[in-house]
């Protein structure tokens, strides 16, 4: 959790990339942006319903969670899923040499289908491990080295629990990249990628940039050391509650921020508390959960 900390106090301190989140006093991470703003300097890349009433199936087709497993953490109907696209939708057109840019997936209108993302790894819960492969909860790992490296097999865990869920790229210590000259950037992206590749088998294609700054050096980067998309979000989920980037719903596509934290920094709550409030608001607006890698 101190590690989380000065995560936070240190950026705090550089620069106070600060995100103003009105109406939303149960945030957890004030400076983490909701997608890209006018700060971004490079270019944009190209309602609510009921519950669904049973799974669709895993969206990689390892099996469903048992019919009662959803009662066991708080939820009242079974977590929907999509399954894989029979093709993926595409991703936004990226400069040469540059990574592509993608804040929501371009589904059709009529999709309903989010996204889960959790960032960091600083929080090392074994009962959201037991959570996760209970629900069989794709999620889409975002980890940084300098707090979650002390037990990657904590993470190795959560992927192998049959919901297919995997690792990506989040730099080795959280800096804003955007204060960063290109070769400072570089070390920050290619060092986690060859941590990853070396401890977990595979080096990721995704990355996320810490606070969702970035700009040209971060894409040409990010490109040099092998990631094809540079993914960011357009909802992140508080204490409680989604804050959105836009309007008052999610919309189809949207990619969901969430992280690794425990207690001290969700004023109480638990991290499977948190994903249980998550996972009833997307049942709230009748979506269904997919696979991010699946659609990318």
């Amino acid at each position: 959790m101190k590690h989380a900390r000065r995560l936070v106090a240190g950026t705090l301190a550089a620069g106070a990339l600060a995100l103003s989140l009105t109406g939303c006093g149960d945030s957890v991470d004030p400076i983490e942006r909701l997608g890209r703003k006018a700060t971004q300097e490079a270019p944009e890349a190209g309602p609510s319903g009921t519950p669904s009433a049973a799974p669709s199936g895993s969206p990689t087709g390892p099996g469903s969670p048992s019919d009662e497993a959803y009662r066991k953490w708080g939820l009242t109907a079974p977590v929907a899923y999509a399954p894989k696209p029979a093709r993926k939708p595409g991703r936004p057109q990226a400069a040469p040499g540059r990574a592509a840019v993608v804040d929501r997936i371009p589904v059709a209108p009529d999709e309903k289908v989010v996204f889960l993302t959790f960032d960091d790894g600083a929080e090392k819960d074994p009962e959201f491990l037991r959570m996760a492969a209970d629900l069989k909860l794709p999620i889409s790992m975002f980890l940084t080295h300098s707090v979650a490296s002390p037990d990657y097999g904590h993470f190795e865990k959560l992927r192998d629990n049959g919901s297919a869920s995997t690792v990506n790229n989040h730099t080795l210590t959280h800096p804003n990249l955007r204060t960063l000259p290109f070769a400072a950037q570089k070390k920050e992206i290619c060092g986690q990628q060859d941590h990853l590749e070396k401890r977990f088998g595979t080096r990721p294609a995704l990355f996320r940039p810490p606070f969702g700054n970035y700009n040209d050096d971060t894409l040409r980067a990010a490109a040099e050391c092998g990631v094809t998309d540079v993914v960011l979000w357009r909802v992140s989920m508080q204490i409680n509650n989604f804050q959105y980037a836009e309007g008052s719903a999610l919309r189809p596509g949207d990619i969901v921020l969430a992280h690794f934290r425990g207690p001290s920094e969700l004023k109480g709550a638990t991290e499977t508390q948190m994903t249980t409030r998550m996972l009833q608001r997307i049942q709230e607006q009748g979506y269904r959960i997919g696979r991010l890698e699946d659609y990318l």
